[in-house]
């Protein structure tokens, strides 16, 4: 049976809806952050529970420019991505195994742990392009209907909790990435950045992303 483009982009948004009020139910009982930093940092060999430690660094710190530096990002968004890979909305072949592995106790543990900890910062790379990056996230590209970023991810890059991630000192590689998989429809799980990424060129994206690697 085929779906129109309205049918599938409804569908698209009442899933979003639907694993963000599981997000907030799940962040609003109590979490453990030491339980969760115990299942961050060693795993669990006895529930097939690899350590995060080994992609995402020390207290989620990343040094891999393709995965993502976790710390101090909020609790609630990393609940609603955990929750996420284990659907169709985000899948991916190392997290969506690792996140069915997860009950919400462990997801709400270790989301809280990661709140907790402080975030090393980054910097951009690319000096010929930190002005098209600054003139994007700040204010965005009218003429393609592009908003600006730090409409919902703030000027400093500290986002909004459960709806809008903390981007800043991001890898570039990392963010870059993800807009890309925007754009493309593999990653499904936010209706917004679908659209937006949709309207950004290549040189666009990357200049974006070095813009928010240095963001502090």
């Amino acid at each position: 049976m085929k779906f129109s483009p309205f049918v599938k982009s409804l569908c698209v948004g009442l899933l979003a809806v639907s694993s963000m009020a599981i997000a907030a139910d799940t962040v609003a009982k109590k979490a453990d952050p030491a339980r969760g930093e115990a299942l961050y940092s060693s795993g669990d060999a006895a529930r097939n529970i690899t350590a995060c430690v080994a992609c995402h660094g020390p207290a989620g710190n990343s040094t891999i420019a393709q995965n993502p530096k976790l710390s101090s990002q909020h609790e609630a968004y990393l609940v609603k991505q955990l929750l996420d890979f284990k659907g169709p909305q985000r899948p991916n072949p190392v997290m969506t195994t690792f996140a069915k592995a997860l009950n919400d106790d462990d997801i709400r543990n270790i989301s809280a742990y990661l709140e907790q900890q402080a975030a090393k910062p980054g910097a951009a790379k690319n000096k010929d392009t930190v002005e098209l990056g600054k003139k994007i996230y700040r204010g965005g590209i009218a003429e393609k209907n592009v908003p600006a970023c730090a409409g919902c991810h703030s000027p400093t890059g500290a986002g909004i909790p459960a709806q809008f991630a903390r981007l800043a000192g991001q890898h570039q590689d990392y963010t870059a990435a993800q807009l890309t998989n925007f754009r493309s429809g593999a990653r499904k799980n936010s209706a917004q950045m679908v659209t937006i990424s949709k309207r950004l060129s290549d040189d666009e994206i990357q200049a974006v992303a070095d813009y928010i690697a240095g963001l502090k």
